[in-house]
């Protein structure tokens, strides 16, 4: 069955019919990952995960289909068009997951609003209670923070100290001649539930690199992004791990430019929330997105 075959017709497919017709299951994907409402790929498997993004076009769209898939929605999905398609609503206030939502939207970051579907944001040089520090090399300054979407409205579901930047030993004596890899601001979809054990040192669940990501080189080793060349790459082992409770004034060689939450406690408390979420439920292979924000950059465009 196409979309196409539904025009003019009363056919209406459930969650079940469609998973049983891969090449329908397969169509639907790609215009949902078109639209935004699905991530890659397409693969036929109508699950959970399809079944909820196409709800949600539903919605979206006011089809009234929303038990089924019938001729008004296979029309919409034919002719809506990349951009077009209504946006969910957010309400958004002046608190720390809002100030951070608005600076993600004037990126034009991804932002994920559904229930169970967890935003990584790492904010560089910010304190426990939203303020910023002096953001000094060396230490863990930095926030790890999850936040979810609850009805629209962002909500922090945990947050922890961590540090987004290499510590002192692998920045005066790096592993990579080019310099220590200190990660570009941004976002990037590119980590995976796995084993950080770099060093066959007290290995542990993280989450491994499994994309690309820029990071600057500091080849003065001067501890800044400012005039680093930047290197782009796969293969980094820029792992979210813990810090091995070391002292929350010094890295040391805790991190040669992953981004690291300073206790094991904590990183645990990290892992657990993020194991929850719906799509690494559905595929325990999912490649997760991480934001990296500078401190000053969001207080400066979204003051308290």
């Amino acid at each position: 069955m196409k979309l196409q075959e539904f025009l003019g017709t009363d056919e209406k497919y459930g969650n079940d019919a469609i998973a049983q017709d891969s090449d329908l299951a397969h169509q639907v994907q790609i215009q949902l990952i078109g639209l935004g409402l699905l991530e890659p790929p397409a693969d036929g498997k109508f699950g959970p995960i399809s079944a909820a993004a196409l709800k949600k076009f539903q919605n979206l769209t006011k089809t009234g289909e929303t038990e089924f898939l019938g001729k008004v929605t296979a029309k919409a999905l034919i002719e809506i068009k990349p951009g077009s398609l209504p946006k969910t609503p957010l309400k958004l206030g002046n608190d720390l997951p809002s100030r951070i939502v608005k600076y993600m939207q004037s990126k034009d970051y991804t932002i994920f609003t559904e229930p169970k579907e967890y935003n990584i944001v790492y904010v560089e040089g910010m304190n426990e209670d939203g303020s910023l520090n002096d953001d000094a090399p060396n230490e863990f300054n930095d926030r790890r923070i999850v936040i979810e979407v609850v009805d629209g409205v962002p909500q922090i579901v945990n947050h922890w100290q961590a540090t987004t930047e290499p510590g002192n030993k692998f920045t005066l004596t790096p592993i990579n001649d080019l310099g220590a890899a200190r990660i570009q601001f941004g976002q990037y979809k590119a980590w995976r539930v796995g084993t950080h054990n770099i060093g066959r040192f007290d290995p542990h669940e993280a989450l491994v690199q499994a994309g690309t990501i820029t990071v600057c080189r500091d080849l003065n080793k001067d501890f800044k992004r400012t005039g680093d060349k930047l290197d782009k790459g796969d293969d980094f082992a820029i792992n979210q791990h813990w810090g091995f409770d070391a002292d929350k004034n010094n890295v040391g060689n805790t991190s040669a430019g992953c981004l690291v939450g300073r206790r094991r406690e904590g990183h645990r408390e990290f892992m657990e929330i993020i194991k929850g979420d719906r799509r690494y439920v559905s595929n325990s292979n999912y490649v997760f997105y991480t934001t990296v924000i500078p401190g000053d950059e969001l207080v400066k465009a979204f003051p308290a």
